[in-house]
C-alpha cells in the first residue's frame, strides 16, 4: 500500500512566513465578483445566462519564487558553481533530483541559531543506522517546522554550516531540505555572531557552499514528524520558470507499506 504524506505549507497571506517585505499577498475574487470578466468573451449574454449568476473563482498573487514551500537552484546562491562554472537556474535542475530516497535527520534537538557540524550529521545518520547513498534527498527537521505562521517562525531552527554541507555533498547527495525559513542558521543570530567575530564567512554559509559543489535545498517544508527516517522517497519537482532562483514545489513524500 502507498501512503501519501503532504510534506508542503499552505500558501497563505497575512501569517509571518517570511521576513517583513517578502510575505505573499493574494487577492481572492469570489464568482460573484467576476460575471463580467467571464461575459466580456461572449457578446449579448448577460448575468442571467450564467448558472446562479456566477463568473469564475480566481486568485491574484504577488510573490517571490521562494514564497512557500519552494527549491533554490544554484543560482540563488551565486552566479557560478563547481567551482567556478555557470549555476544552473531553476528550469535547468535536472529532474532525478528531484524524485529520490529520502532521509530524514531530527535535528530538532539544536538551539535556534546553532550551525550544524559534519560531526553532527554524522551522529544523526548514525542514530538511524544509515550510510547515505549518492542522490538521496536529505530533509532536516529543525524546531522551526511546528511553528509555521508564528511571530518567531523566521527565527526559530538550526542551519546547515558550510562545512557540513560539503560533508552531505561529498557523499553524493544533491538535494536536501528543511523545515526553517533557510537552510542556514536564522539570520537574526547569525547577525550576531558575525558582530561578534567579525568573520564575514559566516554569513550565508550554508548555501555559498554552492559556489564549491552545485546542488539543491527545499525549504519550508513540513510535517516532517510525520516520516519515518528511511524507507520512502520524496518527489518535489519545481515549477518551470524561466532562468529563475528557485521554483515552488508541492513536496510529498511517498510510503510503501505492507498491507
Amino acid at each position: 500500500m502507498r501512503r501519501l504524506v503532504d510534506i508542503s505549507v499552505p500558501l497563505r497571506a497575512g501569517i509571518p512566513t517570511d521576513p517583513p517585505g517578502l510575505t505573499p499577498e493574494i487577492d481572492y475574487l469570489s464568482h460573484q465578483q467576476t460575471q463580467d470578466d467571464l461575459l466580456r468573451f461572449f457578446p449579448g449574454a448577460t448575468r442571467d445566462d450564467l448558472p446562479d449568476g456566477e463568473g469564475w473563482a480566481v486568485e491574484w498573487v504577488r510573490m517571490t519564487t521562494h514564497s512557500g514551500t519552494h527549491l533554490d537552484a544554484p543560482y540563488h546562491y551565486a552566479s557560478t558553481m563547481d567551482g567556478g562554472e555557470r549555476a544552473i537556474t531553476i528550469d535547468e535542475v535536472p529532474l532525478e533530483w528531484c524524485f529520490q530516497p529520502g532521509v530524514k535527520l531530527d535535528l530538532r534537538h539544536f538551539e535556534d541559531g546553532y550551525v550544524v557540524t559534519p560531526d553532527d550529521i554524522d551522529a544523526a545518520l548514525d542514530r538511524i543506522g544509515h550510510r547515505l547513498s549518492p542522490l538521496e534527498i536529505v530533509v532536516v527537521n529543525t524546531s522551526a517546522g511546528e511553528r509555521y505562521g508564528h511571530d518567531d517562525y523566521v527565527s526559530k531552527g538550526c542551519g546547515i554550516g558550510r562545512d557540513a554541507t560539503l560533508h552531505l555533498l561529498s557523499q553524493g547527495v544533491r538535494l536536501t531540505g528543511t523545515d526553517a525559513w533557510s537552510w542556514d542558521a536564522p539570520f537574526v543570530h547569525t547577525a550576531r555572531r558575525y558582530a561578534r567575530e567579525g568573520d564575514a564567512s559566516v554569513i550565508w554559509e550554508g548555501h555559498r557552499a554552492g559556489r564549491e559543489v552545485g546542488y539543491c535545498h527545499i525549504e519550508k517544508l513540513h510535517n516532517l514528524e510525520a516520516l519515518p527516517d528511511v524507507g520512502f522517497q520524496i518527489v518535489c519537482f519545481p515549477t518551470k520558470v524561466h532562468a529563475a532562483s528557485a521554483g515552488w514545489t508541492r513536496a510529498v513524500a511517498v510510503i510503501d507499506e505492507e498491507e
